[in-house]
This record gives structure tokens, C-alpha cells and sequence, in this order.
């Protein structure tokens, strides 16, 4: 099985940032960015253009913000490393959309398992702050808790970043 690392963390809390050196310590022939946000208002917007232009040329970005497992099982080799960032917006597309979230976070630990070549998967902890007061923001952190674990639990790292700093879990 290829290396799956699991890279955990707070909103700004630098994750992303170290994704992106972890993945290009593999030193793939391509580095492949997959994308799952989508562009809903002029914050996100900008969110995204920091992302790309940090990431600059060197990385080929996909956007799949549904079809992560299609995608991941087309695109990943041997020769390349990949990037996805991250899985909770890629849950709340899916949330949204009133998709069966279960089967679709088991579809997605299915292709991992079969992986080729290494892939960096970042995502929000997003359990450790107060009880949300509306049903969705409390089913999406549990749906959010719940992958997290089916992923960490078939990755060969996991990682938790806060404050920019990474500390290895696994």
C-alpha cells in the first residue's frame, strides 16, 4: 500500500502548509493538487487564491469537489504524489447535496487502500470546540469526526497542526 498521510487541524493553523511539504518531500515526478472547495461567495474566493498562489506552478491542481474517489483512482501513480485539501469541505459538498455521506466516506477509504503512489489528506478537526446550536453544524462535526477516524485509521502518518506546529499522532 502506498503511504497515506493525515494531516489534521484547526482553521489557519498551518496545515495546509505543511501538507504541501510533506507531499513535495516525495519528490514525485508530479505533484497533483486536488481541490474539493467551491467558490460559494467572495470570502471563499479569496481563500482560494492564497492557496493557488502559494502552491504556484509546480503543482497540477484538479478540482473534484465530489468526486474524490473517481478522481484520486485516475489520477494517483507511482511516479506522482498527491494532495488533497481538504475533506471536510469535500463532506460538506456532500452534506449540501443530501448525499449518502457514509457511503460516500466508505467509497473514498476503499480507493485509498488500493492507492498507488503517496497521498497527503488534510482536513478540519472540528470537534473540540463548543456544541454547535443548530442540528446541520452538529451533524456535519460528527460526519467530520467520524471520517476523520476511518482515516486515520488506514494512514501510515497522521499529523495534528496547531499554531504552525506539527505533531506526529501515528
Amino acid at each position: 500500500m502506498a503511504p497515506i498521510i493525515f494531516v489534521l487541524g484547526g482553521a489557519r493553523s498551518g496545515k495546509s502548509r505543511f501538507a504541501e511539504e510533506r507531499t513535495r518531500a516525495f519528490a514525485a515526478e508530479e505533484n497533483i493538487y486536488v481541490a474539493t472547495a467551491e467558490c460559494r461567495d467572495a470570502e471563499m474566493e479569496g481563500r482560494i487564491a492564497l492557496h493557488r498562489s502559494r502552491r504556484g506552478t509546480e503543482w497540477r491542481t484538479i478540482e473534484a469537489p465530489y468526486h474524490l474517489a473517481e478522481t484520486l483512482a485516475a489520477e494517483a501513480r507511482d511516479d506522482r504524489a498527491v494532495l488533497v485539501d481538504c475533506l471536510t469541505l469535500w463532506l460538506t459538498n456532500h452534506l449540501l447535496a443530501e448525499a449518502d455521506l457514509e457511503a460516500q466516506s466508505d467509497d473514498l477509504v476503499s480507493v485509498l487502500a488500493t492507492m498507488r503512489g503517496p497521498i497527503v489528506l488534510v482536513s478540519n478537526e472540528v470537534g473540540l470546540s463548543i456544541v454547535p446550536d443548530n442540528a446541520l453544524a452538529r451533524r456535519f462535526r460528527d460526519e467530520a469526526g467520524r471520517l476523520n477516524q476511518k482515516i486515520a485509521a488506514i494512514a501510515s502518518e497522521a499529523w495534528f497542526v496547531a499554531a504552525g506546529l506539527p505533531l506526529r499522532l501515528k
